[in-house]
């Protein structure tokens, strides 16, 4: 049974995804606040992490980034009342993996979940090691540097990267990247690949504003250059 810790302090919400998770069969943990949040986390073993940002003790933000510090790579999954990119560039660049603003559908929340917790079989796991411009990825051990200095991607980061490294000088369309990476074809919104572009362009490029490997295709999609 896939174990699932709920970090939500608003009560009606925090009942609701219980109930919602409870019947299609995950084991709920749940906290209130951020400090037990973290230290359930870090704590125990888990498939999938529920983590609002708006918390009393610590901040999902602040807990994201923590537990990616301390080597926690459990999937994170933040939920947000906030509609700005900005929250969803800062969590993504913290460590989550996915992202809903609520309020959301719990069909929505549920689809987020499966394409999270199942492991895309076509992600092409042949490249384990790269290097590129002063970047180098060890996605073996899901760790990177740039000129020599660690930078944190996410596994769901990683994932993006690997997959567009695999098509190296071909056009991947955003509904690519969705179908291979998270798993599923034409969900809602295909800004969460533009999302996590932006997020790993800031970290892997030397001027993120005028990219040298991650290009934008005009109404195409991206496409990876190793340079």
């Amino acid at each position: 049974m896939k174990r699932i810790l709920v970090i939500e302090d608003d009560p009606a919400i925090l009942q609701g995804l219980t109930s919602s998770l409870e019947m299609e069969h995950y084991e709920v943990l749940t906290a209130t606040d951020g400090t037990r949040g973290h230290a359930l986390a870090a704590r125990e073993e888990l498939d999938l992490i529920l983590l609002d940002i708006m918390l009393p003790g610590k901040n999902g933000f602040a807990i994201c980034r923590d537990l990616r510090a301390e080597g926690v790579q459990t999937p994170i999954l933040m939920l947000t009342s906030k509609s700005d990119e900005i929250d969803k560039i800062m969590g993504l660049e913290g460590g989550a993996d996915d992202y809903v603003t609520k309020p959301f559908s719990i069909r929505e929340l549920q689809a987020r979940i499966r394409a999270i917790l199942r492991r895309a079989p076509e992600v092409a796991t042949e490249v384990e090691f790269y290097a590129f411009g002063n970047v180098t990825v060890d996605f073996r051990k899901m760790e990177a540097e740039k000129a020599g200095v660690p930078i944190r991607l996410s596994v769901r980061e990683l994932e993006v990267l690997r997959f567009l490294i695999s098509q190296e000088g071909d056009v991947v369309t955003r509904e690519m990247l969705l179908d291979k990476v998270w798993g599923y074809e034409n969900f809602p919104t295909t800004r969460t690949v533009d999302n996590y572009i932006l997020s790993i362009r800031k970290k892997i490029e030397t001027d993120p504003a005028h990219p040298a490997h991650l290009l934008t295709m005009h109404t195409a999609g991206y496409k990876f250059v190793k340079g």
